[in-house]
């Protein structure tokens, strides 16, 4: 059966099938570190190394990455539910977790399962998104499963 696009409750439905990681971005601002839990990070390019994740225009959190040179993206772990939940909300994430910031001021949670250090590349529009595109400067890989988030729900 073929749904309307119109529809967007079904739409989001038909996108939740699709398994994702879950992930954490990071960035540095002049009020303090800022974060924020994503799942639309992708590789784009191994050489040079690009990847790409993307954040509603209407996020309180999404004009300080629009404005930064430099974000990591923290893929997280299946036991760090809670911090995911965390940085969902706008004024909160870093307040009860192991973290410090790298040389560029980018705040670096610990003891993600991957964890990529970028430098801003390029954005682009994308409807009621921004795409943003780091170029990886360096990463790091821990062991452990990786949280995942599959129709609506964190397993």
């Amino acid at each position: 059966m073929l749904a309307d696009v119109t529809d967007i409750s079904i739409y989001k439905e038909a996108l939740s099938q699709f398994a994702t990681g879950v992930t954490i971005v990071t960035c540095g601002s002049e009020q303090g570190p800022v974060g924020i839990t994503v799942n639309s990070f992708t590789s784009v390019s191994l050489n040079p190394p690009l990847v790409l994740w993307s954040a509603a225009k209407d996020s309180k959190r999404h004009d300080y990455f629009a404005n930064s040179n430099h974000f990591a993206i923290h893929v997280l772990k299946k036991q760090q539910i809670d911090l995911c939940s965390a940085f969902v909300k706008p004024t909160q994430g870093f307040e009860e977790i192991d973290w410090q910031y790298n040389s560029h001021g980018v705040p670096i949670i610990n003891d993600c399962l991957a964890l990529f250090e970028c430098s801003f590349y390029s954005k682009h529009e994308g409807g009621d998104h921004t795409i943003f595109l780091g170029r990886v400067d360096s990463f790091s890989i821990d062991k452990g499963e990786p949280l995942i988030f599959l129709q609506g729900k964190y397993t």
